[in-house]
């Protein structure tokens, strides 16, 4: 193992990250998308996993390149595990087991987002890790913790999002509350889980001590909950779903415009932005927020943004999907850099949301094909000969 506090200094377009090593055996979103944005700033992420039991965005998850559900073809994980090596191992064999340890002696950074237990069951216990590696930090990702009565509650995304109060928040009052699109919460405890191994790895430049990492997606979905949280300890009130209605903000909401499916979102926050928004559509009568939809939808929304932008209101389009890809705005901070993938083709990947002027991100290759690197990891870093890497293939190691 290295230590960043000691190592020569990089040359400046080589990562603010080079020089790290970095295990992953993680699943879906939460922990490989910690692993992709380390990759992405520089560090050499190893990810190990397996055919016996392949990651849900490499067996599940559509897009697949022509429709067929095979590893190599799956979008999604090429998508979210860009800048990545791949290594295959069984760490159900007992030389699967001995081979994962020897691998996470050499990382600094060692990442899992499984149920609490699991690598453990397999071998990979932080204490025996840390016992032989002092210096290396582990980040466990998992949806309510290491410890605790609920620990090993099954769940995903969704449940996530319902525990953590989120969905009894969203929906008109009258009716079912409605569930968020995906494992949102995954999504905020990547960064928590990125900015806590940053602060990890500046703590051993300083101490040489690693630290194991016990992240709770459910207790970061909470943060993003704060001003619910405050107003019931503040005053006794529970928050109730109410649609698009805002407690300070009116009109607030999102607006129909001429076409199909076009919308805009906008918000008025004070009396003056109210003035201004009146002004812009000369509305006379007293309810604004009516006044807005009908003057919206009878008009384009570029045209909509355009008049209230010019006005200063506060607007934007409801993009879609495809529309993202086209926006100005992201296309000028380079959020979508093509590349090749050597079995889906051309495709784009995703930067990161933050930008250095020094050691800028690099997106230059997709999310590897399963065990692409075995021979660099197992040959070169492991120092496994041929012969012995082709003997444990036989043997199933490599599954």
């Amino acid at each position: 193992m290295t230590e960043l506090g000691t190592r020569p200094a990089t040359v400046p377009d080589a990562g603010a990250l080079a020089g790290l090593r970095v295990v992953e055996m993680g699943f879906a979103a939460a922990g490989p998308l910690v692993g992709k944005y380390l990759a992405n700033f520089g560090a050499e992420v190893i990810r190990l996993e397996s055919r016996i039991a392949a990651d849900v965005f490499r067996s599940t998850y559509p897009p697949f390149k022509n429709g067929v559900v095979d590893a190599d073809h799956a979008g999604m994980f090429a998508f979210y595990n860009d800048g990545k090596m791949s290594a295959s191992l069984n760490l159900k064999h007992p030389n699967g087991k001995a081979l994962a340890r020897a691998l996470i002696a050499q990382a600094d950074v060692f990442v899992e987002s499984f149920t609490p237990g699991t690598v453990a069951r397999l071998g990979l216990d932080a204490a025996s890790l840390r016992e032989e590696s002092p210096g290396l930090i582990i980040l466990s990702s998992c949806n309510q913790g290491q410890t605790g009565p609920h620990a090993f509650h099954p769940g995903y995304g969704s449940q996530l999002t319902a525990l953590a109060g989120f969905v009894q928040l969203l929906g008109d009052p009258d009716s079912t509350p409605v569930l968020l699109y995906g494992p949102y919460i995954d999504y905020i405890a990547v960064g928590y889980g990125a900015i806590a191994v940053l602060a990890a790895l500046e703590r051993r430049k300083r101490t040489g001590a690693g630290c194991v990492i016990d992240l709770s997606q459910y207790e970061a979905g909470l943060q993003f909950l704060t001003p619910s949280i405050l107003e019931f300890a503040a005053t006794g009130r529970i928050p109730q779903r109410n649609g698009n209605a805002d407690p300070v903000a009116s009109p607030h909401g999102v607006y129909r415009c001429a076409g199909p499916d076009r919308w805009v979102a906008l918000s008025a926050w004070n009396d003056a932005e109210r003035r201004t928004l009146r002004y812009a559509i000369d509305a006379e009568g007293p309810d604004l927020d009516a006044s807005v939809s009908a003057w919206t939808a009878m008009r384009p929304r570029d045209d909509v943004v355009a008049t209230f932008r010019a006005a200063g209101v506060r607007v934007a389009p409801v993009l879609s999907i495809s529309e993202l890809f086209a926006d100005p705005q992201l296309a000028h901070r380079g959020m979508w850099p093509r590349v090749t993938h050597p079995a889906i083709g051309p495709m784009r990947l995703m930067a990161p949301p933050f930008r250095l002027s020094a050691t800028p991100s690099r997106q230059e290759r997709p999310g590897p094909v399963f065990g692409a690197d075995n021979d660099h990891v197992f040959g070169e870093l492991l120092g496994l000969t041929g012969e012995e890497r082709r003997s444990l293939a036989r043997d199933g190691v490599f599954d």
